[in-house]
């Protein structure tokens, strides 16, 4: 089911006129250096089903806009849910505020572009309401006729579309429709008075079809048990300071949180981030090459435009070791004189973008990943992360392995639980002593915040070595 275009939405639903509208924000952001009126239009769903049956289902829309006007380093920022052109003009009564006695000349808008990373479905119309309790249903009989130590199975389905048109001063429009899903299953099992838990999630920028095909959620669903079992019979973590092999794929969270927050453009224009000035300086070892790339077709993070309408980029942020580039939105490239990336980014009309990250990656090596492993006499293997804390402008950080196994005489060991990583991340890149040739995306789960807004993400990396990193365990 194809979702309805944003003029569809904006002007014949909602009874805007085009020209108008245009004449609005083009009087509220004269003298202004740069603004929008960002139009949108979403609506979203979730299942979840606990405990043999279904716990909740919800369906939500919201509408609304979000008008901007910059000046210098200040912003005048007005918002409402109600789509009118009354609504429109307080709006700009509002925000012409911010330029009083300011004679800026308006940016120039982003370049257009033909590029679109993914479908125009609608995914809450795409299959029936039945299919989609059933296929929770299904998730549930099939762990627990999979394995007798299996107590609880908890799984959730969710999609929501969004469409989003972005009107600049000089009535250049860009518009775009983001369509996501995901699907996550969680798993208890049980052996005694001994109880562990495993989860496994995935999703993207596409309908429901790929996943609630049989073939994809039986993975999901033994990926979560495999966890889960694996844990029942770990062992307590190891503690000190050890060489750490990191897993491909969701392992990059930790590259995302200690390293790309750090990397974002207000951090850097405000000197309030570990990388502030080093640009053109080693930051990391030899081989890391970091990159952010909102243009992978159908991932979580991706984007056609980012939320002030320019097409999101492959951007190099770290080359062989080497700081290159940091993440930018409009209103941090132009005060630090440099070109926007794609990066600017809002959770809704509510909030006013700012530099945020897409898919952040960290490129492959040329090791193989199982030569990486018999290289190490001693350490530990981190396969899967679960929750942490992160000092965004430092790079600190605390992560907690929810998958982890020792490393004995260059062999994979038992699994251990209750192992946490401890460390800074402008330190961690320099640990790097070997990158494997296995570079991994994450499934699609990743949701990053950032001053109190949530935007979705991905992240992704190939096997690594880190020699000398801090682990918080509880063996004696």
């Amino acid at each position: 089911m194809t979702a309805p275009t944003p003029d569809e939405l904006f002007f014949t639903r909602a009874g805007l006129d085009p020209k108008r509208v245009e004449s609005i924000v083009g009087d509220a952001l004269h003298g202004a250096d740069d603004g929008e009126l960002f139009l949108e239009y979403a609506q979203s769903e979730s299942f979840a089903f606990d405990d043999g049956r279904l716990k909740s289902a919800s369906f939500d829309t919201s509408q609304g806009f979000g008008l901007r006007a910059v000046s210098g380093e200040q912003t005048g920022y007005a918002h409402a849910s109600e789509l009118s052109e009354a609504a429109i003009r307080r709006a700009a009564t509002t925000v012409r505020a911010v330029r009083a006695g300011h004679g800026g000349v308006m940016a120039e808008g982003p370049q257009g572009t033909n590029r679109h990373l993914y479908t125009d479905t609608n995914p809450l119309g795409e299959v029936p309401f039945e299919t989609k309790t059933k296929l929770l249903q299904d998730i549930d009989a099939y762990l627990r006729a999979k394995d007798p130590r299996v107590r609880q199975v908890s799984a959730s389905l969710a999609g929501s579309w969004q469409a989003i048109k972005i009107i600049r001063a000089d009535g250049h429009a860009v518009q775009d429709i983001r369509p996501l899903v995901r699907l996550n299953v969680s798993v208890v099992v049980g052996d005694g008075d001994k109880q562990e838990s495993g989860s496994h999630g995935a999703g993207g920028r596409s309908g429901y079809a790929a996943w609630i095909h049989p073939d994809a959620w039986h993975q999901g669903a033994d990926e979560a048990l495999r966890q889960a079992l694996v844990n029942l019979d770990a062992q307590p973590a190891p503690a000190g300071e050890m060489t750490v092999v990191l897993g491909p794929g969701w392992p990059g969270i930790l590259l995302h949180e200690a390293i790309g927050h750090g990397l974002e453009g207000d951090f850097n224009r405000k000197q309030t981030s570990v990388f502030s000035g080093l640009m053109g300086q080693r930051v990391a070892a030899k081989g890391v090459t970091v990159v952010d790339d909102g243009t992978i077709m159908d991932r979580r993070g991706s984007l056609t435009v980012d939320d002030e309408g320019t097409p999101t980029q492959r951007t190099v942020l770290i080359e062989d070791g080497i700081l290159t580039g940091y993440l930018q939105d409009r209103l941090n490239a132009r005060l630090m004189g440099v070109k926007p990336t794609g990066n600017g980014r809002r959770q809704s009309f509510a909030h006013m973008p700012m530099p945020r990250m897409t898919n952040t990656v960290m490129a492959a090596g040329d090791r193989d990943p199982e030569e990486i492993l018999r290289g190490v006499d001693k350490g530990l293997y981190a396969v899967n992360f679960g929750g942490g804390q992160v000092d965004i402008t430092s790079g600190k950080f605390v992560f907690t392995c929810t998958e982890a196994y020792r490393i004995e005489n260059g062999k994979i060991g038992p699994a251990v639980k209750g192992a946490t990583l401890i460390g800074a991340g402008a330190e961690v890149l320099k640990k790097v002593s070997a990158i494997g040739n296995d570079m991994r995306l994450d499934p699609g789960v990743g949701t990053c915040g950032k001053n109190g807004q949530g935007v979705p993400v991905g992240v992704g990396q190939p096997t690594l070595k880190l020699d000398g990193l801090t682990v918080g365990g509880t063996a004696a």
